[in-house]
């Protein structure tokens, strides 16, 4: 089963353009607001998993107190400072993984959070992996709970940092990636990121508005 029936195939999600390292070679604010639309995609085996990017959220670096890259280098942020266009996995609350993307060139240590994912294509199987038993008309209220926040979206595509970390999302050989199909959001809305204790009036949180599988409320 996938979401919009005949609107993406493995084909289609194949032939899909990927994000090359120059569109992650920019500040963070700028990538976080042009992945909003783009497709993450999961190759498991010879079967695709994909959901459409709905939420992000950027973190500037040593400017930013709530960023992880805040103070300096580390042997956890690493990735951060290195190449525009890598895997930054980390655990979190003992129990749910979180996916960052690295941007600006080395040693900037900017980056980019996914915070939910539009589930498009290999449902069933993200569902499965979260532990969710679809039934066979789901309502968008239990689609959302597969990748509506970073833990969820990660459980979901398998992210883990043993996996994932460091991973270029940039590769042709990568099993994990971001590519465009064309689609571009109508309306984006820039609030205050969410789950911080410093920075907190920032607006560096962007979502699609009205989408219904950012986490929490529905933003506009």
């Amino acid at each position: 089963m996938n979401v919009a029936p005949g609107q993406l195939t493995p084909a289609k999600l194949r032939a899909a353009p990927r994000l090359s390292r120059q569109f992650f070679n920019r500040d963070a604010v700028t990538v976080a607001r042009e992945l909003l639309g783009k497709l993450l995609i999961r190759r498991e085996g010879r079967k695709l998993l994909a959901g459409r990017v709905v939420e992000t959220e950027a973190y500037l670096g040593q400017e930013d107190p709530a960023a992880h890259a805040f103070a300096g280098r580390t042997t956890r942020n690493f990735v951060l400072f290195g190449p525009p266009g890598y895997a930054y996995v980390y655990f979190i609350y003992g129990n749910h993984f979180c996916l960052n993307v690295s941007c600006m060139p080395e040693g900037q240590g900017e980056g980019v959070l996914f915070r939910a994912l539009e589930p498009v294509f290999g449902v069933e199987a993200m569902a499965q992996a979260r532990g969710i038993d679809l039934p066979a008309s789901p309502r968008v209220t239990q689609l959302r709970m597969i990748t509506s926040g970073p833990g969820r979206m990660s459980e979901a595509l398998g992210i883990t940092c043993a996996r994932d970390n460091n991973k270029d999302l940039t590769s042709r050989a990568s099993d994990l990636w971001l590519a465009g199909d064309g689609f571009h959001p109508e309306r984006i809305v820039a609030t205050p990121r969410v789950g911080i204790t410093k920075a907190v009036e920032r607006p560096l949180r962007f979502a699609i508005t009205g989408n219904a599988y950012v986490s929490g409320r529905k933003i506009g």
